[in-house]
């Protein structure tokens, strides 16, 4: 499906234009933003802690297609495959992401690992008096289930990528890369693959230490600037705003929850394409939010919760809500075409078909009333469509 890039030449016009974004961002650098058995799981677990800076994977590939042919990429939101020891699926979770792995092939298949796969270091952020406190792992061989779905790039940057120390956030990467999983989301990390000969880089945000800064505007458009330099397409990876049931709508300004900055999606967003971002893929608020096109770019605000096993996550309403985008790029980032196709968490927390369309029907909604001009549009099959005059 992809392999790592070997040597080769990039298109020149994507070079200055990465280089030009990457030399303005440097200009500017500094004047920017700163920024028992358990319950079930409700948004609103925080973060605490560091993880260690990750080399990115050899960015160098082949030419992109002469004939510009597009490639295609889907994602969905946060996945937990189950809560280790006692609430995991059952038979080791075989099977878990059955109803779904139709839905999410693409060339480039991506997800957001929102939980360590780790055994238990120690070091779990939830001490024995701890109150409203979440902390999730999943046995490392569950990497295999990963897999077998066809994920390809898991991303680490989120509140609960650090849940066991350190330690476990490095002993997720290696049980990715046991199964041949690229992952992302470390400070300074773009991870480069290569899709059927073109370069597409990913980089993972969020508002905590390990991993690369969504309130910190400025060095995050470094990062991107940075990518638009090593790959022909670049892909955002976001943790972002607040948490809940009622968080569906996307307003300028930033986001507060439980006295964290969970950044300004929307201007975050806008400079990240500002830097050389083709696609911008959110999660964070556990319900699906609106999408928008910027000069062209598609930004889905958030993806829902995808997966939550052993009922790790809420599935009630809107929480249990998620889905897949699948978009197709040409090698410049031209729109190709897209579709979202809606899921639920079923009553043993794993990503199920949902018939009735519910997450489509809302995105559509919330696409329309959150962005008037700029709004993606959905046929009943979950075609994606810029806006008109978009």
């Amino acid at each position: 499906m992809y392999a790592p890039a070997p040597v080769a030449s990039r298109p020149r016009r994507r070079v200055a234009l990465g280089l030009a974004a990457l030399l303005a961002t440097l200009l500017v650098a500094g004047c920017g933003d700163s920024g028992g058995e358990a319950s079930v799981w409700q948004p609103g677990a925080g973060g605490g802690g560091t993880g260690a800076p990750v080399t990115a994977v050899d960015p160098e590939g082949p030419a992109a297609p002469a004939d510009g042919a597009a490639i295609s990429l889907s994602a969905t939101g946060d996945i937990i495959m189950g809560n280790a020891p006692s609430r995991l699926p059952a038979a080791g979770g075989k099977g878990f992401f059955t109803s779904v792995t139709e839905a999410l092939k693409a060339d480039l298949v991506m997800g957001n690992l929102e939980e360590p796969l780790t055994v238990d270091t120690g070091t779990g952020k939830c001490g024995a008096n701890s109150t409203r406190c979440f902390q999730f792992r999943a046995p490392p061989e569950y990497a295999a289930h990963l897999r077998d779905a066809g994920f390809d790039v898991l991303n680490q940057a989120n509140n609960h990528g650090n849940d066991y120390g350190p330690k476990g956030y490095e002993n997720t990467q290696r049980a990715l890369e046991k199964y041949d999983l690229e992952h992302t989301g470390a400070p300074g990390q773009i991870t480069v693959v290569d899709v059927k000969g073109v370069r597409v880089a990913v980089a993972g945000f969020s508002s905590y230490a390990w991993s690369n800064s969504l309130v910190d505007i400025a060095g995050a458009k470094t990062v991107v600037a940075k990518a638009a330099t090593m790959a022909d397409l670049v892909v955002v990876q976001v943790h972002m705003g607040g948490e809940g049931a009622e968080k569906t709508r996307v307003k300028p300004g930033t986001e507060m929850f439980l006295g964290e900055n969970r950044g300004d999606p929307v201007k975050f967003s806008h400079a990240m394409i500002d830097a050389g971002a083709d696609l911008i893929v959110g999660h964070g608020p556990h319900v699906l939010r609106g999408m928008e096109f910027y000069r062209g770019r598609l930004i889905a605000y958030s993806l829902g919760n995808f997966a939550g096993g052993g009922n790790s996550l809420s599935n009630d309403g809107r929480l249990g809500w998620g889905g897949v985008l699948k978009v197709s790029l040409k090698p410049d980032g031209a729109w190709a075409g897209g579709s979202f196709t809606s899921t639920y968490m079923n009553d043993a927390g794993k990503p199920t078909m949902d018939s009735n369309d519910r997450g489509l029907g809302l995105i559509g909604d919330l696409s329309r009333s959150d962005f008037p001009r700029s709004g993606a549009r959905f046929d009943r099959q979950g075609k994606i469509f810029p806006p008109a005059g978009g």
